[in-house]
């Protein structure tokens, strides 16, 4: 039995991209200065390249600190996501706390460690400053079928953040990635959702962004409804994230009118609901500006 199928879910395609072509025809209706706004306050405004440095990062979270005084009426990012060796340079130099420190760990983007280096890895990331980690999927063993050992390594994740947000004093929060681009079918978004929620995401995300397939509306339909039959099950409500290829003002409504439309209003904030993202943000200033922006 599919984990999936205790819950009494199994993805509709055909249904699902029913509600995806209604989603895409509305989207010019909805896409309002007001919204493009929104989804700027619930972005985790990313850097994550291979020529990252100290003092590159340290001049996003400049950026970050002064953009409150170049566009007062706008809101700040939810959070500015680095590698965890950055962790304290963004704890240290952001201006306003309601701009998390986000860091990706656990072996980011492939996973393929052992568990004991990834738990290493978190801890220090926690310890650092990190309000959120953001992990990915052992794939090696999911994709393996062995979705026991996959689950293990996400609810040792989180007893390790745990431990160590107890010990400091404040709540730190997971976010798992699916890698929905490798997992080829709905059944296995699906699944992997559960799985993951199950072992204790507050968020589950769908790419890494260093894959050639990554966030796309059929996942993230997925996703959500996962996320819905999860929560009329547990009561729990788990967070969405989408990254990977979100790089146009209109995709990021595509992903907001996913999201109301599955799962409602209550997970349109920045608690329940976030993008991954390196260049939406510039996308979203121009469409609001009607010029280009280049500020990130």
């Amino acid at each position: 039995m599919s984990i999936a199928s205790k819950y009494g879910y199994t993805p509709d395609k055909e249904a699902i991209d029913r509600s995806l072509d209604l989603i895409a025809g509305g989207l010019e209706e909805i896409a309002t200065e007001e919204l493009y706004i929104k989804c700027f306050g619930i972005m985790d405004q990313t850097t994550l390249a291979n020529d990252d440095t100290p003092e590159s990062v340290k001049a996003l979270v400049h950026k970050v600190n002064s953009f409150a005084v170049d566009y007062p009426s706008w809101p700040l990012p939810a959070s500015i996501c680095v590698y965890p060796n950055f962790a304290h340079i963004v704890a240290s130099e952001r201006a306003c706390k309601d701009v998390h420190v986000t860091t990706v760990a656990g072996c980011f983007p492939t996973s393929q460690s052992f568990l004991e280096v990834k738990l290493h890895e978190i801890e220090r990331a926690v310890r650092s400053g990190a309000d959120e980690i953001d992990i990915v999927l052992a794939l090696n063993s999911f994709l393996a079928g062995d979705e026991a050992t996959a689950g293990a390594e996400i609810k040792a994740s989180r007893e390790c953040i745990d431990k160590v947000a107890a010990e400091l004093g404040r709540p730190v929060i997971l976010k798992v990635i699916l890698e929905t681009g490798l997992l080829q079918t709905p059944e296995a978004i699906a699944d992997a959702s559960f799985l993951a929620m199950e072992n204790g995401a507050d968020f589950i995300k769908t790419s890494t962004g260093k894959v050639k397939v990554n966030a796309t509306p059929l996942a993230a339909y997925v996703m959500c409804e996962s996320i819905r039959k999860y929560y009329e099950a547990t009561g729990k409500k788990v967070g969405f994230k989408a990254a990977g290829g979100i790089s146009s003002a209109l995709d990021a409504v595509c992903y907001w009118s996913i999201v109301r439309t599955v799962l409602g209003e209550e997970w349109m904030n920045k608690t329940l609901f976030r993008f991954g993202v390196s260049s939406l943000a510039n996308k979203l200033l121009s469409a609001v500006e009607q010029k280009t922006v280049a500020y990130f």
